[in-house]
């Protein structure tokens, strides 16, 4: 057992153990590398519980600032998201009222507009892709938009969307569910895109 040494957990160093410290967290070649180490650990678990603190700090002002948040700007925050995935979704596709190919902006152009039909405004029927020129300057292009949209999506679905609704209130929950759904599906078509590229 003379002259056996051991490695030192604090300077990594090997050491005599007859020289060294033994203590239950290890072997150290001195009392002062074992206070040291035993120091260091101890302000690295503090460090920690703070670091902890401040995390659940943040999360907790986060979800304080979500529930002091309007019904409007939660729908400002899950209407991207919505119209993010529909663009994903008709990528590559012509516009839906002039059937052209555009270079330029894309949006999610509704079929019946949210201040006509706020109740489809998450409608995954009623929102194509469409280029700025018709949404924009020709109002949506309301004729051109239905007739491809019959081609599309069939007579009968686009008369269900012409048709009453029932009336839908939207309630905080619904609207955080919403943007999660559609951001969720957004990154996973963007997976396949770009897999498919």
């Amino acid at each position: 057992m003379a002259n056996t040494k051991k490695r030192c957990r604090h300077c990594k160093a090997f050491a005599l153990v007859e020289v060294g410290v033994t203590v239950p967290l290890g072997f150290y070649c001195s009392k002062e590398h074992a206070l040291e180490h035993q120091q260091a650990k101890a302000i690295a678990s503090v460090s920690k519980i703070r670091a902890k603190a401040t995390q659940l700090a943040k999360k907790n002002i986060k979800a304080r600032k979500q529930a002091l948040k309007s019904l409007g700007e939660l729908h400002k925050e899950a209407q991207p998201e919505f119209n993010k995935y529909i663009r994903l979704r008709d990528k590559g596709k012509p516009c839906i009222s002039c059937q052209r190919h555009h270079t330029g902006q894309i949006h999610a152009g509704h079929y019946r507009s949210v201040g006509a039909a706020a109740e489809l405004r998450y409608n995954e029927n009623n929102v194509h892709a469409q280029c700025a020129p018709c949404n924009n300057h020709l109002s949506g292009n309301a004729i051109d938009y239905r007739i491809n949209l019959i081609n599309k999506i069939g007579i009968k679905a686009v008369e269900e969307l012409e048709g009453p609704q029932e009336p839908r209130r939207y309630r905080r929950d619904d609207i955080i569910a919403i943007k999660a759904k559609y951001k969720a599906k957004a990154k996973e078509l963007t997976v396949k895109l770009e897999g498919a590229a």
